[in-house]
């Protein structure tokens, strides 16, 4: 049976392509010639090919695209001009599993494909999974890396005179290695259940904390795609939302350690911060398959990246027909998965709790298996929670969530002040109460960032008390 074949080629070389690929032993069939990327999108999608073959010059041809070829089933080969050898780092830097960017890519094609296939069925991969190259070893890929191949035009920063920080990875524990021998760096990802519990608040400090530990290599990130408020409470501007902007780079496979570092304002204290989005309804500006590469750019440029999520954890395939559907909560679970560290923010008071509980459970499956969970009970005070509150909220997560040792922010009104003044509490009130339980929280990470994960909670309702 022959494989079927779509192509997305352009140009002169579009007729030889398919001549090339008809032409005897007869084991491919091009079944759809496609004009543009819409028309090859709906031919995938409809499950008529198996391999889809495209050129570089393919216009809107972007990560996201090349992600929904590998949803619908099908294998992507690009075409590369040798002439402009950037092509070819594109087109990596977009999923592509092979690239071609030989002169003469009509005498070759057949020959890649069939390679290709061949190494599928001997691994058993499926789209989405790079199978190994030629020539790489037989090691798999886990993602595209963009950075050998420097600045890709002007959107990344061309022109423009940055310095990427120095590496100050000494506390860094992540087990990914950093390309080109650099040790590992790590992503924590700060999140918490839906009422406010504070996650910005401990987010931009705890960032503010690590970059008082190791002077430099510090980046936060703005990713609370419903009501994210890093840029206002800095007192930065929020008009050209930095992280869209990454994923805007990332899904033209242009997004590199220079591209970042453009879009990364450095405040006094040496921490980079890359905003978020300034409406909620710009959600889909924020897309999977671009943030993986962003939190991948990150990695390379920071020592630490700290990540303020969103609440939501509601998977949207659930409720959509469509499972290659924009996703609303893409932006929070994409982190999640990336983060070697999780940090579950709740409210020190009861219903606070109950929230928290019960979010710990939803949290399970979100989470990378092997990443640590550290458990932040904030805005502590015996108003809520009796006349000793740290006991009492120590006692109600070990008996209902297994949860023996939650780091506790007391309440502090010294966070108004450092809101008002756009500052963070190490510069606004560094005595302060607050300031002193988040320091000694990030002295905690720097120490271990692999500790052992929170135990799983028990199906106990907080309520029941």
């Amino acid at each position: 049976m022959r494989v079927p074949v779509l192509s997305g080629v352009r140009g002169a070389t579009e007729a030889t392509i398919v001549t090339s690929l008809g032409e005897p032993p007869g084991r491919f069939e091009v079944v759809r010639r496609c004009a543009d990327l819409a028309e090859l999108l709906a031919a995938a999608a409809a499950g008529l090919g198996t391999v889809a073959v495209v050129s570089a010059d393919l216009p809107a041809l972007d990560r996201e695209a090349v992600n929904h070829l590998h949803g619908s089933g099908c294998w992507v080969v690009a075409l590369a001009d040798p002439r402009a050898p950037w092509q070819a780092e594109r087109l990596r830097a977009l999923g592509a599993d092979r690239v071609i960017d030989d002169a003469r890519p009509e005498q070759t094609v057949a020959a890649v494909v069939t390679g290709l296939l061949d190494e599928v069925d001997r691994t058993g991969a499926v789209p989405g999974r790079r199978v190994a190259e030629p020539g790489s070893g037989g090691a798999a890929r886990r993602a595209p890396d963009s950075s050998s191949s420097g600045t890709h035009g002007p959107e990344a920063g061309e022109g423009i005179a940055l310095e990427v920080p120095p590496d100050a990875r000494q506390g860094a524990t992540s087990t990914d290695a950093a390309p080109g021998g650099d040790a590992p760096s790590t992503v924590i990802a700060v999140w918490g259940p839906t009422g406010g519990p504070g996650r910005t608040t401990i987010a931009v400090n705890l960032a503010a904390e690590l970059t008082a530990l190791v002077g430099a290599g510090v980046l936060l990130v703005d990713a609370d795609t419903y009501g994210g408020t890093v840029a206002q409470q800095l007192g930065l501007l929020d008009e050209a939302p930095g992280l869209a902007a990454a994923a805007r780079l990332a899904a033209t496979g242009t997004l590199d350690e220079r591209g970042l570092a453009a879009l990364t304002p450095v405040l006094q204290d040496g921490t980079r911060v890359l905003t978020g989005i300034s409406r909620a309804e710009r959600w889909p500006e924020l897309p999977a398959s671009s943030l993986e590469i962003v939190w991948q750019v990150a990695r390379r440029l920071a020592t630490w990246t700290v990540i303020d999520c969103g609440f939501n954890l509601e998977q949207d395939e659930v409720l959509s027909y469509d499972t290659r559907a924009p996703r609303r909560n893409a932006a929070t679970l994409s982190a999640l998965s990336e983060a070697d560290v999780v940090v579950v923010v709740g409210s020190g008071d009861p219903i606070g709790l109950q929230r928290l509980v019960r979010a710990l459970r939803d949290l399970q499956d979100a989470v990378a298996p092997g990443a640590a969970r550290h458990v932040v009970v904030n805005r502590v005070r015996a108003s809520a929670s009796g006349p000793r509150p740290g006991a009492a909220i120590t006692d109600a997560l070990l008996r209902y969530a297994g949860v023996d040792d939650p780091h506790l922010v007391p309440e502090d009104r010294a966070c108004d002040g450092a809101v008002l003044t756009a500052r963070t509490l190490a510069e606004h009130a560094p005595s302060s109460a607050a300031r002193t339980s988040i320091a000694a929280l990030a002295a905690r990470l720097g120490a271990s960032s692999t500790q052992a994960a929170t135990p799983v909670p028990v199906e106990v309702p907080l309520a029941s008390r």
